[in-house]
């Protein structure tokens, strides 16, 4: 049996200008982005998305470490809200894309629900999550992690950046810091629209990844400490080496990542070298290593391999070594129900889909420790993320979108 609302879809042109409109806020050096979470370009295009949801009739919330919640009434004043979203906050060679394409898809169901004059029981949030990218202060997914309790408001304010500055200062400097406490709102749902799947999509030819799961992650940040030292005066076996020590690391991190195959993933995306002088031996080096696996046992292995034999490639180097947890989270099994809505209204659309399980970690990661939370996610050329180069098709980009909507409305209760 049909309904008058099966053959809905968003107005694909709209969400594209809108990406677009975004992109040239905070540009970055090659047609990208860098957007990075607090920053002047953050703000402004915090700006821009306020007046866009404004112009949809929707009212502004902020909390008080800056996420951005517009709402869309619905008919029954006691209903929960079906909250949707991602972030705007891009890495520092970002692309136009990841992130944006949810909370910008979450305005496109608003705005086509607007135009077709459909009320939904439940009212639909759109969410904007602050430092969800944590490349400038560690660790990622920092606002939904302290709206879901995993982390307090006062280690978010404390969070520093590699310039020393201040997360809690920042987040002031640039006038989005609000009054509401975070995580006090309910949600009845939470939707997530991304990007961040890898090449997968694109080989397998599919439309849509339906997520099933989101691999868990160790941030583990190393601090090694050796002794500064001219690299032309300084002979070789007298030597206190942290830059040598740090390689030695890194070798470490590969091969327990492979000898942890399948469904594992390991690497280094960070280094900062003090002083970081070409012709100076590093004193300090500061590093931070990322693993992943949707496995709880062998994730918590790999970091236990890690962490007890880096020690060991320092001592004989007589370099220092310490470590920090500087992020984490549990492999997660998204809801059931929500994923089976997202697959069957796919289907009922005519998209071609496939599971996935998402690499990558996502807001949607710490919404699932609160409420029923799923993701969505569409094709990127040849899987490229955090890369100024990523790059994703209007079609693709509204066929998602397109199931987004219908996942939405079901979830949120059309009302006749």
């Amino acid at each position: 049996m049909t309904t008058p609302t099966d053959n809905m879809r968003v107005n694909g042109a709209r969400l594209w200008d809108s990406l677009e409109d975004m992109a040239k806020i905070g540009p970055g050096v090659r047609g990208g982005c860098n957007r990075q979470t607090l920053t002047d370009a953050d703000a402004e295009g915090r700006a821009l998305f306020k007046a866009w949801g404004e112009a949809a009739g929707m009212t502004l919330g902020i909390d008080k470490i800056g996420t951005m919640f517009l709402t869309r009434p619905g008919t029954d004043p006691d209903a929960l809200p079906v909250y949707v979203g991602s972030h705007l906050d891009t890495q520092p060679t970002g692309g136009r894309y990841d992130g944006v394409l949810g909370v910008l898809g979450a305005l496109e169901v608003v705005r086509s629900l607007n135009d077709l004059g459909v009320k939904t029981k439940h009212p639909i949030v759109v969410v904007n999550w602050t430092n969800e990218e944590g490349g400038r202060f560690a660790p990622a997914m920092l606002a939904s992690g302290v709206f879901a309790g995993v982390h307090s408001l006062d280690y978010a304010y404390s969070r520093k950046d590699l310039d020393g500055k201040v997360f809690g200062d920042e987040l002031k400097r640039i006038g989005w810091l609000g009054e509401e406490e975070v995580g006090a709102r309910k949600m009845h749902a939470y939707f997530e629209y991304h990007i961040e799947q890898g090449p997968i999509l694109e080989a397998e030819n599919k439309q849509i990844g339906v997520v099933t799961h989101c691999q868990g992650l160790w941030w583990l940040e190393f601090t090694l400490t050796g002794k500064e030292a001219h690299t032309g005066s300084t002979p070789m076996n007298m030597r206190v080496n942290a830059g040598l020590a740090m390689a030695r690391i890194f070798e470490l991190v590969q091969k327990v990542a492979m000898d942890s195959q399948p469904n594992a993933v390991g690497g280094v995306g960070q280094v900062k070298f003090s002083p970081n002088s070409r012709n100076v031996l590093p004193g300090t080096v500061v590093f931070t290593v990322d693993i992943r696996s949707p496995e709880q046992e062998k994730l918590d292995r790999m970091r236990a391999l890690i962490e007890a034999e880096a020690p060991k490639l320092c001592d004989p180097l007589g370099v220092k070594c310490s470590v920090e947890v500087v992020g984490h989270f549990d492999p997660v099994t998204f809801d059931p129900t929500l994923v089976s809505r997202v697959r069957s209204v796919t289907e009922k659309l005519g998209y071609s889909h496939m599971n996935i399980i998402s690499g990558a970690g996502h807001d949607a990661c710490w919404a699932a420790k609160v409420a029923p939370a799923t993701m969505i996610m569409c094709p990127c050329v040849d899987g490229l993320s955090h890369n100024e180069d990523e790059k994703i098709t209007p079609e693709w980009a509204a066929a998602g979108a397109d199931v987004l909507l219908h996942a939405v409305l079901e979830t949120a209760e059309i009302v006749a």
